[in-house]
C-alpha cells in the first residue's frame, strides 16, 4: 500500500490545499505518484459545496469561497483537524459509497478509543454526538470523485471556536448545532491525529 502520509505543523491556506490536491489527482491518474493523506489545519475560512445555498449564510462579511466538494456550507479554522486524501477507487472497486462508510468509520472509530461515542446519520451527512438535549456535529465530510480518484476529505472539531458558526447556517442544517471534542469531553487530543490515520488506514483497505 503506497500512500504517502503528510502532517503540516503550521495553518495552510485553503486553495494552497486544494490546489495541491489538484496536482496530487492528475499525477496519481497518469501513475506519477502516491496516493496522499494529509492532516492539517486551516487559516480562518468558510467554504460551500456544491449544494450550498446563499441563503445559508447569514454573515455576507465573511471570508468565503466555493468549492467544488460535495456537501453545503462549513467554517474551517484553528483547533479543527482537517483530513485530505486523494484516493485511487480504481483500485477499491470503484465504490464512492464504501469510501465515504470508511471515512464515518474511521471518525467513530478514533472518538471510540478516546470513550466519546458518535454515529453517522444518513439524512444528515456528517458525525454526530448525542447529548441530553440535542444531537450536536463534531465532524463533517465532503468528496468529489474526478476519473475514479476521490479527494478532499473530513474535519473533525477539537477546540475551535465555535461561536463561527453562528454566522452561517451549517451544513444547511438548521435545527441541530455544532460541538467539539473539548466540549464534550475535556482531555489531551494530541494523539487524536496518528489514532485517526491508523484507523483511516484501516477501514480504506478492508
Amino acid at each position: 500500500m503506497n500512500i504517502e502520509i503528510k502532517k503540516s505543523i503550521k495553518p495552510v491556506k485553503y486553495k494552497y490545499a486544494i490546489n495541491k490536491m489538484e496536482k496530487r489527482l492528475k499525477e496519481i491518474n497518469d501513475k506519477k505518484n502516491y496516493e496522499l493523506i494529509w492532516l492539517l489545519e486551516h487559516e480562518e475560512i468558510y467554504t460551500g459545496g456544491t449544494s450550498y445555498k446563499e441563503s445559508e449564510i447569514i454573515d455576507k462579511s465573511i471570508n468565503f469561497i466555493k468549492t467544488n466538494r460535495g456537501g453545503k456550507i462549513t467554517y474551517h479554522g484553528p483547533g479543527q483537524l482537517v483530513c485530505y486524501f486523494v484516493l485511487d477507487l480504481k483500485k477499491r472497486g470503484k465504490n464512492i459509497r464504501k469510501l465515504i462508510s470508511a471515512i464515518e468509520k474511521t471518525i467513530i472509530d478514533t472518538l471510540k478509543e478516546y470513550k466519546i461515542k458518535t454515529y453517522s446519520d444518513r439524512k444528515n451527512v456528517g458525525i454526530w454526538y448525542k447529548n441530553k438535549k440535542n444531537d450536536e456535529k463534531v465532524a463533517a465530510l465532503g468528496i468529489k470523485v474526478r476519473k475514479w480518484i476521490a479527494y478532499h476529505g473530513f474535519a473533525i472539531n477539537i477546540s475551535n471556536d465555535l461561536s463561527k458558526y453562528n454566522k452561517i447556517i451549517p451544513c444547511g442544517i438548521m435545527n441541530k448545532s455544532v460541538t467539539n471534542l473539548v466540549r464534550i469531553k475535556k482531555i489531551s487530543y494530541n494523539n487524536l491525529n496518528k489514532k485517526l490515520i491508523k484507523n483511516f488506514l484501516i477501514n480504506i483497505e478492508n
